[in-house]
């Protein structure tokens, strides 16, 4: 069986993030990150209290550099680290729109930001005084008060700088559109072979919609996947040139729901796994062995404990029965 995570969405209470990384650890899930979606609870709140409260799960923040200086997130995630007995780790991305256009911030030279945020926490991380220049951030004697840490590093992007960039650095690569997944990580690997390093992690965040149900329910997302994401991507979900030029005025104007026409049940389809339980644990279980993957995320995002237990204890169901060849 490959690693399952939980990727709590915190669209609920701060109290119910951290119950459902309990269940998560519960239930057997390897790892809970979880989302920085600046207007819900805080990410590094909840995850001192989530370190508090279990014992094994790997647990981390799914972060940007444009809403948090770079050596502010590193001081926060050593401090997870400490507190969790070295079980932290952080994914970086570019920035996504429901976060940063509200804010009023411009998604601005995205793999620069990425780049020198990873240089920095890694910097910091060594234990070393610091000081460093960049585009974006500098550093002036900057040294962390916990000493060095050992925090690996994901990325999730679709962008192929940053893939790039992920092969040559990163201890993982996260990606998230399911027809993109060998595109995405041919780019990471040939990277990797460039530099003489092992490949990172490959990891495969979504949904398992095993009910038509969810499948629906994803509508109220997608369009936001569809407008940060580059014209590969767009093209491996079957998207014509008169629909992407659609989703790239969307993304200009911050008005998804521009795109709620293309947002139909077989685009949904192939941007995810969806089908009967049986039938996507099929669909998960070729997808690990094609792309060869290390690790699963589901997202978990319901404002109900219990909705999202019984989430969690399903998707590893089928998450189990796709490394055993199926369900029976």
């Amino acid at each position: 069986m490959i690693e399952i995570g939980a990727h709590i969405v915190p669209l609920m209470p701060p109290d119910m993030v951290v119950e459902v990384a309990k269940e998560a650890e519960r239930i057997g899930y390897d790892y809970c990150l979880v989302a920085d979606e600046g207007f819900h609870p805080d990410v590094h709140a909840c995850l001192g209290a989530i370190a508090r409260e279990t014992d094994r799960i790997r647990i981390g923040a799914v972060t940007n550099g444009y809403t948090r200086h770079p050596a502010v997130t590193a001081a926060a995630m050593a401090t997870v680290n400490e507190m969790s007995d070295g079980r932290a780790f952080v994914t970086l991305l570019a920035g996504g729109s429901m976060v940063l256009s509200p804010m009023g911030i411009p998604r601005e030279k995205p793999f620069r930001t990425v780049a020198e945020t990873m240089e920095i926490m890694q910097s910091l991380w060594s234990g070393e005084e610091i000081t460093w220049e960049g585009s974006r951030f500098s550093l002036d004697h900057a040294s962390l008060g916990m000493g060095p840490q050992s925090i690996p590093i994901w990325v999730a992007s679709r962008g192929p700088m940053l893939l790039r960039h992920a092969g040559r650095h990163a201890d993982g690569a996260l990606i998230t559109v399911k027809p993109d997944l060998g595109a995405a990580f041919d780019i990471v690997d040939t990277a990797a072979d460039g530099e003489g390093r092992a490949r990172p992690k490959h990891i495969y965040l979504g949904r398992i919609c095993y009910t038509p149900e969810m499948l629906t329910e994803q509508r109220l997302t997608l369009p936001y996947v569809l407008m940060d994401s580059p014209t590969r991507v767009l093209k491996s979900l079957g998207l014509d040139e008169s629909q992407i030029a659609l989703i790239v005025k969307a993304a200009a104007d911050n008005t998804p729901r521009l795109l709620e026409p293309l947002t139909t049940l077989d685009l949904l389809a192939r941007y995810q796994v969806a089908g009967t339980p049986a039938e996507c644990s099929d669909q998960l279980g070729a997808l690990t062995t094609q792309h060869h993957l290390d690790a699963f995320f589901a997202d978990v995002l319901l404002d109900n404990l219990a909705d999202n237990v019984t989430l969690m204890e399903e998707t590893y169901a089928i998450v189990a029965a796709a490394g055993s060849g199926g369900f029976d």
